[in-house]
């Protein structure tokens, strides 16, 4: 599937062709969808593996595979990609075409669900820096190009990643009284292990931060002593409990 985004005045189209989606069917009763975003040069194979192991049998698992795109902090190299990135940080300058195609691209897979279920983001690394984004978005009610965005989050959750567009997010969200009710009502998990040697774990700490000082007020910042960047079960199984209280699912304490 490709996206087109322009991007103001500029007359250059960037086109982005997205891999193959993997779905996880709920086992049970389907009561809510979740879109999981793999790192930097991963697929949506390999989160569809790690999630159908878990036991939310209510949920449904859609795993998109980012598109091939020359990476800058890889030299150029093309590998998957969300959107383009110089640095693993939130210090780095802001990619946001990429930004908002990528996130587009999951509401729209998302927008197709029926009503009555519940849906949500969550990611690892790169993964997790659009799964922020997009709650961003939803909150200011747009993306960063003012077009508007168009599903109801109930949750979002991110492991080992960081916040992009964190520097003007407040200033965004201040100015709406819409944006800052939003903000406030949107649960949002942030995992980070402390020996995270990729994207250092004070990123994953100044992203709950700004954040808050945002207006998000329901966020969770869980720290793992000892763990690098990866996952870890203790870790998901934080993820499920999470995921289970805030979505209402049925058979979770």
């Amino acid at each position: 599937m490709s996206h087109a985004m322009g991007s103001g005045s500029r007359t250059t189209l960037r086109t982005f062709e997205f891999g193959k989606t993997y779905v996880v069917r709920p086992k049970g009763k389907h009561q809510a969808t979740i879109i999981w975003l793999h790192g930097l040069g991963d697929n949506g194979l390999s989160s569809s593996q790690l999630l159908e192991s878990l036991p939310l049998p209510n949920i449904k698992w859609i795993c998109p595979t980012a598109p091939t795109r020359p990476v800058a902090i890889l030299g150029g190299f093309p590998c998957t990609a969300w959107f383009d990135v110089g640095e693993l940080s939130e210090d780095g300058p802001d990619d946001w075409e990429g930004l908002d195609a990528s996130a587009t691209h999951i509401a729209n897979l998302l927008s197709t669900e029926p009503a009555d279920v519940k849906v949500a983001i969550g990611g690892f690394s790169m993964g997790a820096a659009i799964a922020l984004y997009s709650a961003t978005c939803f909150a200011i009610g747009r993306y960063g190009n003012d077009i508007p965005y168009p599903v109801n989050l109930r949750t979002v959750v991110g492991l080992s990643g960081w916040l992009p567009g964190s520097r003007t997010l407040r200033n965004k969200i201040e100015v709406s009284h819409e944006a800052t009710r939003r903000a406030t009502s949107l649960p949002i998990l942030l995992c980070h292990g402390i020996s995270d040697d990729v994207i250092l774990y004070k990123y994953g700490e100044k992203s709950a931060q700004s954040l808050c000082s945002a207006g998000f007020r329901y966020v969770a910042f869980k720290s793992y002593e000892g763990l690098g960047h990866y996952t870890i079960p203790r870790e998901m199984d934080e993820v499920c409990t999470w995921l289970s209280s805030r979505l209402g699912l049925e058979g979770s304490s």
